[in-house]
């Protein structure tokens, strides 16, 4: 058990109403940093007290510090956007504290769009982000709501507004999950648009609706399952393959080898959400196998802690890799017992054989 630290965080001629956005309606922005930091703060004037343990206490400090900078400029500091400080904060002390991972340069990490700046959240993004634009091939693995195709799309745009690229290409395989597309109305592309919603959803967010349209009637950007992939070969574009756990083996392959001159390729997907028929192995589990060791191609693995969803999320991500790492153990245990006794069986035959043998003889 770690002993309990005290610091005291000073902002001096702080105004009222500086004040007033870091705290929140009723202090609300004060308890959630409590109750997700396991923290007490206290605050007088211009001074605020924070007790807890030495770790917690360092990120509540960092926590109140970015709260007062954010409230330079916004008069009321949204539930939302401390969520995401508190989920940046957690992350970057982990990722910091990892000897094994590169953090240079990710401070000036960012991307611009039409609609404005964005900046990714906490350290592992920010490698992320860095990774696709200084690599041909880069993979965003992990759970939903952790930003992998969010800020894939939005490097796309970024150099595409920079004539770094020609053309925008955003790709899917259209598998279903759970559901049958002949139950969905209209033609062949009809039937497969809403699995490349969330694509559309996040070009339209960073160019305009009218932006995306125009891009798309001139083909500048492509939306697309993977099947019309096959035979195509894709220079000067940046190519995003979303939803890539639900490739097989042969569409990864042949996605992979698109890739022309001038061009980079983002693959983003989560090896724990397989929508395949059972029995059918993921083209995405065997590619991160069979280029682990290409030193051009990086694979950026994000965790539950880098969640930037509601924060339920985050805890319903844990709870389904605690249930499923419960399952294993139990699966390991009914079968080291099943093993158990057929050992045991196998040794009592042998034994009744012996048995009879020398009665015989």
């Amino acid at each position: 058990m770690t002993a309990e630290i005290r610091r005291t965080v000073a902002f001096p001629g702080v105004s009222m109403e500086r004040i007033k956005s870091m705290l929140g309606a009723y202090n609300g922005h004060l308890k959630q940093i409590e109750q997700r930091l396991e923290v007490k703060i206290s605050h007088r004037g211009d001074f605020f007290y924070v007790d807890g343990e030495l770790d917690a206490v360092e990120r509540a400090e960092g926590l109140l510090q970015r709260l007062y900078d954010e409230a330079e400029n916004v008069q009321q500091i949204s539930a939302d956007t401390l969520h995401l400080m508190i989920q940046g904060s957690q992350t970057d002390r982990e990722l910091q504290q990892d000897p094994d991972q590169e953090h240079t340069g990710l401070d000036e990490v960012w991307l611009q769009t039409r609609k404005g700046r964005i900046n990714p959240r906490g350290a592992n993004q920010k490698r992320y982000v860095q990774r696709i634009l200084q690599s041909d091939i880069s993979f965003g693995i992990g759970p939903a709501g952790t930003g992998k195709t969010y800020l894939a799309v939005a490097a796309a745009v970024d150099m595409l507004e920079r004539n770094e690229i020609q053309r925008i290409l955003l790709v899917r395989p259209a598998v279903e999950a759970g559901e049958k597309l002949g139950f969905l109305p209209g033609d062949l592309t009809q039937k497969i648009d809403p699995y490349l919603r969330p694509l559309y959803d996040a070009l339209y967010e960073m160019l305009g609706f009218e932006k995306v349209a125009k891009l798309i009637e001139r083909q500048v950007i492509e939306v697309a399952p993977l099947a019309y992939m096959r035979g195509r070969t894709l220079n000067h574009s940046f190519v995003i393959l979303d939803e890539a756990q639900n490739t097989t083996p042969e569409q990864m392959k042949m996605f992979l080898t698109r890739l022309g001159f001038g061009s980079r390729a983002v693959i983003t997907g989560d090896i724990t959400q397989v929508d395949l028929p059972r029995g059918q192995q993921s083209g995405l589990a065997q590619a991160l196998r069979v280029l682990e060791s290409i030193k051009e191609i990086h694979i950026t693995r994000f965790h539950s802690r880098d969640v930037v969803r509601h924060q339920l999320v985050q805890k319903i991500v844990e709870a389904y890799e605690g249930w499923d790492c419960e399952q294993q153990r139990v699966s390991a245990e009914v079968r080291a017992e099943r093993k158990a006794r057929q050992e045991a069986l196998v040794q009592a035959n042998d034994n009744a054989a012996d048995a009879q043998h020398q009665a015989v003889e």
